[in-house]
């Protein structure tokens, strides 16, 4: 099994970068099955390892230890808007 790394950078409404890892595992099938390479859905996280979520429109909510609630980050990345 493969993992596929990509790195995409957001902002929260005060300017605050924000690195999320999009890491994407595929399991390799042998040349005999026609149905070539199957991946699973994209698991999402900051550099620190904290959970993201992906509301869509280029918005992620991410879930820091200690605060209450979630803050959300936008990013100008076209594959998210």
């Amino acid at each position: 099994m493969s993992e596929h790394e990509r790195t995409i950078m957001a902002f929260d409404n005060q300017g605050r970068e924000l690195m999320i890892d999009i890491l994407v595992s595929v399991k390799e099938l042998n040349e005999l099955t026609p149905s070539g390479p199957v991946s699973g859905e994209p698991a999402l996280r900051t550099r620190e390892g904290h959970p993201v979520t992906y509301l869509g429109g280029g918005e992620f909510s991410v879930t820091l230890p200690g605060d209450e609630t979630d803050i959300i980050v936008r990013t100008d990345d076209p594959d998210f808007i």
